[in-house]
Order: C-alpha cells, then structure tokens, then sequence
C-alpha cells in the first residue's frame, strides 16, 4: 500500500509540472497534456481550464477519497524572513507547505462534508469518488516566521498559487475529469499588515472557493439545488 501511494504521488506530481510547464510553453503542449486520457475541453464556472472524459457523469458517486495534497513553491520564490535579509530554512519552508497541504485538504473535506452531502472515506468502491490534486506554483509575499521582534511588513496580496486536480473512479482508476485554476490572494488595492494569520486565511479562502466548485460539480450531477 505504501509503494502504491508513493506511486501514485510521483504521477501526479509528474503530470502537474507537466501541465505547469506545458501552461507556460505552447498552448498545444498544455492541450496535449490536459486532454490524456481521452479527456475533452469543457467549461466549469470559477476554473481556468478543465478537461473531461466524454460521457462520464458524478451522479454515481456518493463518497469521497481525497488523496494527502501535495505542495510545490514557485521556482523564482526564495524569500527572505520578514524584517530580515536572512533566507527561510528548509524547517521553515516545510512548514509552509504542508501547512498549505493541510489547509486545502482541510477545507476539501469541510465543504463535501457540510450537510452531510458525502462521506469522506478511505476505501475504493463503486461509488466513491478519488480527488487527487496538487497545489503548484507556491508564492507566498512577506512569510512570517513568528520570529520574536519581528518588523511590520505590508504587501497588497499574501500570494499565489495553482491547483492541478485529477477525479478518478476510484476502483478503475480511470480519469474522469482534470482542471487546471490560478488564483491570487486577495487585493483590496490598499497596502495590508502581512502576518502568517493573514496568510493562512488567505490560503483557506482560495481552498474553499475551489472546494464549494467541486462540492457544486458533484451537486448538480445528483440533481441537488444549491
């Protein structure tokens, strides 16, 4: 099971920096990766790009395994601490990924949940869905590493990311569906107090807008009125 896993995070991984680059490449690169699978263009409210198998339908799908996400930082980001001209450690840069990790999946399993919509499980099933994603492209402005005596430092936007998100049949193993979304912290056009408080809010708030998408997908296949 541990081999398993470590697998399948290596292919996403590998298929998510495929996508990020072929994203900054050629658009028929980014096509050619994202459409794998047999998967076709479509529209989603509220995503950039997504792809889907023809056919395919969420109305079968009653539960939910969302695989650990994992985290990879912006190749340009190598900051600074706030107040200071000393690099992040590795511990402290850690610390941020899978602080990040553990907020989007957080706010993944949150949204399915509410209401009692679908059970978050572990197990593969003939109605089980298997989200499968990946938060690239990392950047965070101005970390904060609670560092004691610490400046003020202000930004207008706590940073960015990009989620690369693949659903499976979880017993197949078959791609239903993969989509690519960008988004930025908030800007209120006004320069902010920037802290880690703030920033892991930010970070829950992009989370939780691409979980309400997702929670919305599998909704209106299952003829559910939002």
């Amino acid at each position: 099971m541990k081999i398993t896993r470590c697998l399948q995070v290596a292919a996403i991984a590998a298929a998510a920096l495929l996508m990020a680059n072929a994203w900054a490449g050629s658009k028929e690169d980014f096509d050619e990766a994202m459409s794998a699978d047999g998967l076709q263009k479509i529209k989603v409210k509220g995503i950039d790009v997504a792809y889907a198998l023809p056919g395919a339908t969420l109305a079968g799908y009653n539960k939910v395994i969302i695989d650990p996400i994992d985290v990879a930082f912006h190749k340009d980001w190598d900051p600074e601490r706030t107040g200071s001209r000393f690099k992040l450690s590795a511990e402290e840069r850690e610390n941020i990924r899978t602080g990040v990790s553990k907020i989007v999946h957080e706010e993944f399993v949150k949204e399915l949940q509410k209401n009692n919509s679908y059970q978050i499980v572990t197990e593969a099933g003939p109605d089980v869905l298997r989200v499968e994603a990946m938060i690239i492209n990392l950047y965070v402005n101005a970390p904060d590493t609670m560092t004691a005596g610490r400046s003020r430092t202000y930004t207008v936007s706590a940073g960015e990311m990009t989620l690369v998100i693949q659903l499976h049949d979880s017993e197949s193993g078959a791609v239903i569906a993969r989509a690519v979304d960008r988004r930025e912290g908030s800007d209120s056009g006004m320069m902010e107090l920037s802290n880690s408080v703030v920033n892991a809010s930010e970070a829950r708030s992009i989370a939780s807008i691409w979980a309400r998408i997702l929670k919305k997908g599998l909704d209106n296949a299952h003829g559910i009125k939002n």
